[in-house]
């Protein structure tokens, strides 16, 4: 299946690494017992490719009807313009805020009147950045309706968020997923994996649920 080809393939170039007894913290102040990075693609072209061709695969198998395709800044653009580029598409990329100065444009590339964007990001943890994108694009004009990511940690409060946004989420590879994946190749045992889940499904909370959490 393309998601467990996608996750191997982001376990082997580490771009997804596991912490569970050691939780990062996010800028949102959620502790975490994982991190994700898949700007780290960019250098790995075989793995890229493979993201790349997913995405193309994906928009087919779902015969998503679009115009351009637009990334998020930073880490959705080199997505989204490879694979622009391979589907001999426009492309337009989305600033995290307007710039300040010149015509201080926050959607950069083409005119989005009228035209059905397909986004495209690196990675969904709340949806906020995407979502934020979308209403830009939105307020320009544009219909905007899809969203393509290479992963997601699937929360619960992002897909409630998409789907009042009336946006539908296509992931390459789900994080549980990726965490079968790196099970299977040795990475940790049952009992990490359990702590693992068990913060995707509640984020929140999950420190103050687990005694051998140390943040």
């Amino acid at each position: 299946m393309l998601d467990a080809q996608i996750a191997r393939a982001l376990l082997q170039i580490e771009a997804v690494g596991f912490s569970p007894y050691n939780p990062i913290t996010f800028k949102s102040g959620i502790l975490s017992p994982v991190y994700v990075d898949n700007r780290r693609l960019i250098y790995w072209p075989e793995q890229w490719r493979l993201v790349v061709e997913g995405f193309r695969q994906l928009v087919e198998r779902e015969q998503l009807a679009f115009d351009v395709i637009a990334g998020i800044a930073t880490g959705g653009v080199p997505h989204s313009s490879a694979l622009a580029y391979a589907m001999q598409r426009p492309s337009i990329y989305i600033r995290s805020e307007s710039k300040g100065h010149g015509k201080q444009n926050r959607i950069e590339g083409g005119a989005v009147e009228g035209k059905r964007i397909l986004l495209v990001e690196d990675m969904i943890t709340t949806g906020g950045s995407s979502l934020s994108g979308v209403a830009a694009l939105r307020d320009a004009g544009a219909i905007v309706e899809h969203c393509l990511t290479i992963t997601t940690y699937g929360f619960p409060m992002s897909r409630q968020a998409f789907e009042a946004a009336n946006v539908r989420l296509h992931a390459l590879a789900e994080f549980k997923i990726i965490v079968k994946e790196a099970q299977n190749a040795g990475q940790f045992g049952e009992a990490e994996r359990a702590l693992i889940e068990d913060w995707l499904d509640d984020p929140h909370q999950w420190a103050e649920r687990q005694e051998d959490v140390h943040p």
